[in-house]
């Protein structure tokens, strides 16, 4: 056995190798999402399962498992040790999974999205149906083979957020659901906000020039990423240096893109704000899928939906679009951008009732997962869930149950994790307005927000995965998750718009 150090050397070297074939198939799966001519999905499909099984073979090997367990007993300190204790459970939580089954779930996923892609243009679920099944199965088999002590789910649900169990989430739901109910009466009762404005023509060229604009205004780096179009607005990364967003455009839709737009520059500032030097190792990692989702809804709604951005941006908006605003003053916009209305479409909602959106889709996987819920059912269980919960018809599949991207991804346990996310912005915000008491009146009068990245850089971004959700939350803001302050913060916004 050589050294402490000669041995971390060669486990830098070996996680990079690694780090290097699945962002090699990261930039393929980009591809795929943007670019890819559809003659191409088959070989896509194929190249794909083979990185993954190559890079899943590569970890899983006895030879890392043997350097991980000398690590394990060496004289390391600080992030080295922090570094080799999360590979080791990754190691040992992926190790329960044969190479052969990886390949598997990686073909089943691209058979699964492009028959998404197709079932949302021919607006017909049953398309999806004969691809997700399979899928669907694999994923039971996934909950199997990890193991887990209450609910299939919880091992899905751990895939994105560490520790997240069944009856965690169902107790944070039922905490937020009733004040939300109320809060939603309240708005109902209010008289009805005008927001036509928004549907106005804003020609494709225009809005995509105004995204670019928001995107450097904010702080993303175009050296270090790009922006493009996609089916389903997304952030993925190749490093630190090397971050992809996407939006989508709508020229009767002004929101559409603006708002898929800040929050996806949210996502990537995360990301760009990783340790560079800690590229390939779990400390070049972002925390967690909710930590994650916190930086994208504390730009969109915090900041992108706040009123102080909006009295430095509402008049460049207005030179962007001045036919379309004309006639429309910077208080009629906010509450504009701000109206709480029971919708069909989660990433167009407010943000009051987006979390009914979310909880509709974790009930439904939770059931798919345990068998009593059949995919043939998802359209069925879907609607009459958004009629009980939000009140709304759902008119078709593609508005209704084609709409997210995630299953033909397999990415079963994810949707939590956006109301949490919403939750931890919340919280979050709260504490950068305590540390940073002149930002409001700065992102006001300057349309400044380069003090809250750099606070976010200092308290978030910096840490990588060295502490959980929970962990980072009270190192942070000196208390775990508590969805109130999400409750107080929205009831506010919402009381002073009026």
């Amino acid at each position: 056995m050589g050294s402490s150090l000669e041995l971390y050397n060669q486990y830098k070297s070996t996680m990079q190798k690694i780090a290097d074939v699945k962002y090699a198939a990261a930039v393929l799966q980009w591809d795929q999402e943007t670019y890819l001519p559809s003659k191409g999905a088959d070989f896509r499909g194929q190249q794909l399962a083979t990185l993954s099984e190559i890079a899943h073979e590569m970890f899983t090997g006895e030879k890392v498992g043997n350097l991980l367990q000398d690590l394990l007993s060496a004289d390391l300190r600080g992030d080295q040790k922090r570094n080799v204790e999360l590979t080791w459970e990754d190691y040992t939580r992926l190790k329960k999974l044969s190479p052969d089954f990886v390949r598997k779930m990686s073909e089943a996923v691209s058979a699964s999205f492009h028959a998404w892609m197709e079932a949302r243009k021919q607006n017909q679920f049953t398309i999806f149906e004969e691809k997700l099944s399979p899928l669907v199965a694999l994923k039971r088999q996934e909950a199997e083979l990890y193991g887990y002590q209450a609910h299939p789910y919880d091992a899905l649900m751990n895939e994105y957020e560490k520790g997240a169990t069944v009856a965690m989430i169902d107790t944070i739901f039922e905490d937020v659901k009733a004040p939300l109910r109320n809060l939603l009466e309240k708005e109902q009762q209010k008289q009805l906000v005008d927001d036509s404005f928004l549907q106005r023509h804003f020609p494709k060229q225009q809005q995509w020039e105004w995204g670019i604009y928001l995107a450097k205004q904010l702080g993303f780096d175009f050296e270090s990423g790009r922006q493009d179009i996609s089916e389903h607005p997304f952030t993925t990364n190749f490093s630190s240096q090397d971050v992809r967003i996407t939006t989508r455009i709508d020229e009767n839709d002004f929101a559409n893109m603006t708002w898929s737009t800040i929050h996806e520059v949210g996502h990537a500032l995360y990301e760009q704000g990783l340790p560079t030097e800690q590229y390939g190792l779990p400390l070049g990692e972002y925390a967690s899928l909710s930590i994650h989702e916190s930086q994208s809804r504390l730009w969109e709604n915090c900041i992108g939906r706040g009123t102080d951005f909006w009295d430095y941006y509402f008049p460049k908006l207005k030179e962007f679009f001045p036919k379309q605003f004309d006639d429309v003053s910077k208080g009629q916009f906010a509450k504009a951008i701000n109206k709480v209305q029971p919708s069909l479409i989660r990433t167009e909602a407010d943000e009051l009732t987006y979390h009914f959106h979310v909880m509709v889709r974790y009930e439904l996987e939770k059931r798919l997962i345990e068998g009593s819920l059949q995919v043939k059912e998802i359209p069925l269980y879907w609607n009459d869930q958004y009629k009980k919960l939000l009140g709304v018809d759902v008119p078709d599949d593609k508005q209704g149950c084609l709409q997210d991207v995630h299953w033909s991804h397999g990415s079963f346990g994810y949707f939590a994790t956006y109301s949490l996310g919403s939750f931890y912005a919340a919280q979050l915000w709260q504490q950068a307005k305590k540390d940073l008491p002149g930002i409001g009146a700065q992102i006001a009068t300057e349309g400044q927000t380069g003090w809250l990245l750099s606070w976010l850089r200092s308290n978030v971004h910096k840490h990588g995965r060295f502490y959980n959700s929970d962990q980072l939350c009270k190192l942070v803001t000196g208390k775990n998750l508590d969805s109130s302050v999400f409750v107080s913060y929205l009831t506010e916004k919402l009381n002073a718009l009026n």
